[in-house]
């Protein structure tokens, strides 16, 4: 078997089909993809509202709460109570399937009947109603994407983590600030792909480091700054005439920081403890093609999956899941189960098995077409049937499929193996983490065929000024709390600005307890500012740039002249980073 080019339905561009993606397929018994793997990622992504959230009432019990659906949308929206009660029964909504209409747009018609979750939220919550994509939370505010975390703000895809803000990516973390990918640290600040590191700013690509600031690529190092050692009493005297509690300076310091990053040698890739794997942000994987955040372990045989916790084999196209078995096309499935197994083209199942083509259903087995459902097994549209009887139609409406495919308003053709068409999301465009990783204008969205939401005219008067926040927080006092803040955005970016935002009790006293200035940009252009810092989610062919010219290695390489060393890398060519080889890296960083 050879590889093979196809040209992507969505973006006309080429993309290759290589013998083992062939072998995948048909192990799972679906056709190759007509859209290329970024496209295929977008049309997902288009699905997942992280952190658009609105007040609305719950159309069961009336009750005011927050929910990811805005209340102008038409779903019917329950609040968790009512949702998980017996007081409703999706399968009221079950239908027999119309071989006249195709089966998207019969799909799109069960998931505009059928009630929603108004958060997607896991159990045990306390104190925690402005979160989502989360379990096991207690005190937090706006953490999105996590798990078992406690008095955290302001944070995406944190677990296991206390007293910190303005987080993205984190693991095992406390009283830290402004980080991104960072994992089993303690009063870290403003750094990235930093572990084991303590009462530190500024890190880069750091290890078991303490009593640190400004520093890159340091190993087991202690009362360093820019990357230069001094004794604990210089460390402290520096560090005080610096005034890091300083918001003017803070952002000074960030430049001199800035040009010792640039300086440095970066390794090609984050993978810690990989084998024949490509991506980044990589740990304890096997065989792992084009993947990236795959943090747990026990991973192997996977291709273009994103953000994987544990236990991910021998699955393809995947957007958020933890220990899962045979997975292709879906987003937001698995979670606490571990049987879950052979999920396609589904959005937001938990405990399952054999589901095809639903949304948002718990603990169920061989469903095809299904919203909403709990317990439930061979059901089609939400009609129940016997075993014998769903297994003889489903391949009817696989084929029915085929032969009368879904054609969306641009000509993109939806037929068995495609995920949904975005325009039955439920969001639009810029209400979803498509959004965020590929990024578009409303011409742009709206050309492509995707909805666009309009932003509302905000009804608030703002009464502080980002300008007019002190600059240090010893000198806030506690009547910020009841302040309308502007942000420094003011609304003229692309980040989802909420153009003000407020200061709550908790994240005012974390400043004071960390010495650390007010922010002057809303919540939503903070967490942009985060994923401006992380590597893109795509990979280019690159050379090692190790030859001695650029930077001036520190110790004896293994070649003479130019590392001849080839690898994929998420650094695109036009980027300022010294690229390294991992050889090279090592040589300089170990």
């Amino acid at each position: 078997m050879n590889p093979e080019t196809k040209t992507c339905q969505n973006c006309k561009q080429p993309f290759v089909i290589e013998p083992d993606d062939f072998r995948f397929y048909e192990t799972i018994k679906v056709p190759p993809p007509t859209f290329c793997p970024d496209c295929r990622l977008q049309r997902r992504l288009v699905w997942r509202n992280d952190r658009a959230l609105y007040k609305r009432s719950c159309g069961k019990c009336r009750k005011s709460m927050l929910s990811v659906y805005d209340a102008e949308s038409p779903l019917a929206v329950y609040c968790r109570d009512c949702w998980w009660s017996d007081a409703w029964d999706p399968m009221t909504s079950g239908r027999e399937y119309d071989l006249n209409a195709t089966f998207f747009e019969q799909f799109g018609r069960l998931a505009k009947e059928v009630p929603v979750l108004n958060l997607l939220n896991g159990g045990n919550m306390v104190n925690s109603e402005y979160c989502n994509y989360v379990s096991n939370c207690k005190n937090c505010y706006l953490a999105l994407a996590g798990r078992d975390n406690e008095n955290v703000l302001y944070t995406n895809r944190c677990s296991f983590s206390k007293d910190s803000v303005d987080i993205y990516m984190g693991d095992k973390l406390e009283l830290c600030y402004e980080n991104v990918q960072c994992e089993r640290s303690y009063k870290l600040c403003f750094s990235q792909l930093c572990e084991n590191c303590s009462d530190s700013m500024f890190l880069h690509d750091c290890r078991n480091c303490q009593n640190c600031f400004g520093c890159v690529g340091l190993r087991n190092k202690q009362y360093y700054i820019f990357n230069k050692p001094y004794t604990k009493g210089e460390y402290e005297k520096l560090l005080q005439d610096m005034g890091v509690g300083s918001y003017r300076n803070l952002a000074q310091l960030r430049n001199r920081f800035l040009d010792i990053y640039r300086g440095a040698v970066h390794k090609y890739a984050y993978m810690l403890n990989t084998s024949r794997s490509t991506g980044d942000n990589l740990l304890n994987v096997k065989n792992c093609q084009s993947c990236f955040d795959i943090t747990g372990s026990d991973s192997e045989n996977c291709k273009y999956v994103h953000y994987a916790i544990v236990g991910v084999k021998d699955s393809y196209d995947s957007y958020g899941m933890p220990r899962a078995e045979r997975v292709y096309e879906t987003i937001a499935i698995g979670f606490e189960s571990n049987e879950n197994s052979d999920y396609y083209f589904s959005y937001f199942i938990k405990n399952s098995a054999r589901v095809y083509y639903s949304y948002n259903c718990m603990t169920c087995h061989d469903v095809f077409g299904c919203v909403g459902l709990r317990n439930k097994q061979y059901c089609i549209l939400n009609k129940q049937y016997a075993k014998e009887a769903y297994e003889q139609l489903v391949p009817k409406i696989v084929k029915h499929m085929n032969d009368a495919p879904y054609v969306d308003t641009v000509e993109r053709v939806y037929r068995y193996g495609e995920f949904f068409p975005g325009v039955f999301s439920p969001f639009a465009y810029n209400e979803t983490i498509a959004q965020e990783y590929f990024p578009m204008t409303e011409a742009q969205a709206v050309e492509r065929g995707y909805r666009w939401k309009e932003a509302k005219k905000r009804d608030y008067r703002v009464t502080l000024q980002s300008q007019e926040i002190p600059d240090q927080i010893q000198d806030t006092t506690e009547d910020i709390l009841g302040r309308i803040i502007g942000c420094e955005h003011a609304g003229k970016c692309s980040e989802q600005c909420t153009e003000a935002f407020k200061i709550i009790p908790s994240e005012l006293e974390f400043y004071r307890r960390m010495n650390l200035p007010v922010p002057h940009l809303c919540p939503n252009c903070r967490h942009y500012g985060r994923l401006k810092r992380r590597n893109p989610l795509r990979l280019w062919h690159r050379q090692c740039m190790c030859d001695n010219a650029v930077y001036r290695n520190t110790a004896v390489h293994s070649h003479q002249g130019h590392c001849p060393s080839e690898f994929k890398t998420p650094y695109a060519p036009d980027r300022p980073e010294i690229v390294y080889c991992e050889s090279c890296y090592n040589a300089e960083i170990v």
